[in-house]
């Protein structure tokens, strides 16, 4: 069985092509800057003997033409991973926002497009891309199960206490204003990841899981069910970010509005795309920030003090929420990169019986990695995401009694 897994943005489309029962990668890329000058699409195949790239050059003027240099790739002659897009049995599709509607993977048909469609007000900046490469997959690969993943399913079993904000009833129960959560999908990968590690069901572990990327956000995982997160409605509150604030008091927006006369457009655009790391230090990426911060830049030391505050402020209270914790997970670019950032998140936690070992931490490693000291009482892993294979288990899990 193949497996195409796509994560479609407003101006790219990610890809892995996985084969056989244990999903092996036969192939992944990027189609990028889909629609303006500079576009490319790079390509790597994977076989037992080693890694073949290619980068193609080339004008992609919408999504509908990326997919189709995607299939050409796939079926090249040479580089061909399959003889045509038939082989491809399904396809699977990340979605931002799944609502209340959509609590797990679904077969897409017309009514799911619908829903997603009328969920696009939750998401405007990722659904409507998701929409558009689900729509342009069923044209390429007519004969392809589509399948949807939602980052907000995993979240789905958050209790009311912790979903509900407190605010008037009709805003939740007519608007569906409530906490929704996103990453879902890196968080479910890392919780079975660090479940199979401690040998424990996934059922039987309590988790806090860090996924710290440009975009970051936390879990508490109670009996490998999500109990809480820290993005809400939207993927702004929470941990500070690249570019985005983070927990914010929602006043400052009126102060914003009022005494500085910003509009919406311009306090949407400051508080996710101008504040975070970017906003403090006047650069979004970690490594960018703790280089600054190594050059004695005063404004990069605070923020990388703020950044590992908030993470740590969640630990603590996730410690609280869960009451028996199993693990600590680091994941995503920053929490499985960074020896700093997790060495800074976890300072101070050792009353918590979190102790993190600094040989451990800043060693090198595949897979699961464990870098707490031996007297820790919480285990301390970093885990590497693969949202993409997660995806694509998920799509197989839901079609394989159909088609096995």
């Amino acid at each position: 069985m193949k497996i195409l897994v796509i994560n479609s943005g407003s101006s790219s489309i990610k890809y892995k092509l996985f084969h056989g029962d244990g999903l092996e990668l036969a192939a992944a890329g990027l189609v990028e800057r889909i629609g303006l000058e500079g576009s490319r699409v790079l390509h790597t195949i994977y076989d037992a003997s080693r890694e073949r790239k290619i980068v193609q050059e080339t004008p992609v003027p919408d999504h509908q033409a990326g997919l189709e240099r995607v299939a050409a790739l796939l079926t090249k002659p040479g580089i061909a991973v399959i003889e045509h897009p038939g082989e491809i049995a399904a396809i699977g599709h990340r979605v931002v926002h799944g609502g209340e509607r959509f609590s797990d993977t679904v077969v897409i048909d017309d009514d799911v497009i619908e829903t997603i469609r009328r969920l696009i007000p939750y998401a405007p900046l990722h659904n409507p891309a998701n929409l558009e490469g689900i729509l342009v997959a069923r044209q390429i690969f007519p004969d392809a199960a589509q399948v949807a993943v939602f980052d907000t399913a995993f979240h789905q079993t958050l209790p009311p206490h912790a979903y509900r904000y407190a605010i008037p009833n009709a805003l939740y129960e007519e608007h569906g204003v409530r906490v929704y959560g996103f990453h879902g999908t890196s968080h479910l990968y890392v919780s079975k990841r660090a479940a199979a590690w401690l040998g424990k069901p996934l059922a039987e572990v309590n988790l806090i899981t860090a996924h710290l990327g440009n975009g970051a956000s936390m879990a508490a995982v109670r009996n490998g069910r999500s109990v809480d997160t820290s993005m809400g409605f939207t993927p702004l509150p929470g941990l500070m970010m690249g570019t985005r604030c983070g927990d914010l008091d929602p006043a400052i927006l009126f102060y914003l509005a009022d005494r500085l006369g910003l509009t919406l457009e311009a306090i949407d655009r400051l508080l996710n795309k101008q504040s975070g790391l970017l906003g403090v230090a006047g650069k979004s990426d970690v490594r960018d920030v703790i280089a600054q911060m190594k050059g004695g830049d005063e404004r990069a030391r605070l923020a990388l003090a703020m950044y590992a505050y908030r993470i740590r402020k969640y630990i603590g209270a996730y410690m609280a929420v869960l009451g028996r914790v199993d693990a600590l997970v680091f994941t995503a670019g920053v929490g499985e990169n960074s020896p700093l950032v997790r060495q800074m998140s976890c300072a101070g936690l050792e009353p918590l019986g979190v102790v993190l070992d600094e040989a451990r931490n800043h060693a090198r490693g595949e897979g699961v990695r464990p870098i707490h000291a031996d007297e820790s009482a919480v285990n301390i892993l970093v885990i590497p995401t693969d949202e993409e294979l997660e995806i694509a288990q998920q799509t197989y899990d839901i079609l394989n009694p159909s088609i096995g």
